[in-house]
């Protein structure tokens, strides 16, 4: 999905702005939580806490709680967003910049790409509203298979 790009900027993006977000609320980015995100940001795919629990357990002793109240703070401050339908994690691309995005996850590659479509959002908000449903956050999943795996098979 996301062809041939610089991830590396992918990830150090993602550090900047969890940098930038915990200073200006005060919050501490410990070594823990940064690896976690590190972790979560090595590829364009969704994780499972438990994948990321193996991988940190060779640096940590870390425990399933651990890993998930690390989660739950990247979540509440933007930073990642959870894939229900996968059970899964996958970082933010632009935090805190909206409460609307859905998702695009390709069944082939496992890729899942953040998008942010407006018209959408605004569209779900108006069909909620007409339920008198109270809103918070709209979260949408669209699997399928990716442009780049569509044209390899």
């Amino acid at each position: 999905m996301y062809g041939r790009h610089e991830h590396d900027s992918c990830i150090s993006d993602a550090m900047v702005a969890a940098d930038d977000i915990c200073k200006a609320r005060g919050l501490r980015f410990t070594e823990l939580r940064r690896h976690v995100l590190e972790l979560v940001w090595e590829n364009h795919g969704a994780v499972k806490a438990y994948d990321l629990l193996e991988k940190l357990d060779k640096d940590y002793s870390a425990k399933p709680p651990t890993v998930y109240r690390a989660l739950e703070f990247l979540q509440e401050n933007g930073l990642v967003h959870k894939i229900n339908s996968l059970n899964a994690y996958v970082g933010c691309s632009h935090p805190l910049k909206h409460t609307d995005c859905f998702f695009l996850i390709c069944s082939n590659c496992n890729e899942v790409q953040e998008c942010c479509g407006s018209d959408v959002a605004k569209a779900v908000r108006n069909m909620v509203a007409g339920q008198g449903f109270a809103h918070n956050q709209t979260t949408l999943e669209i699997e399928g298979v990716c442009q780049e795996c569509q044209l390899e098979g």
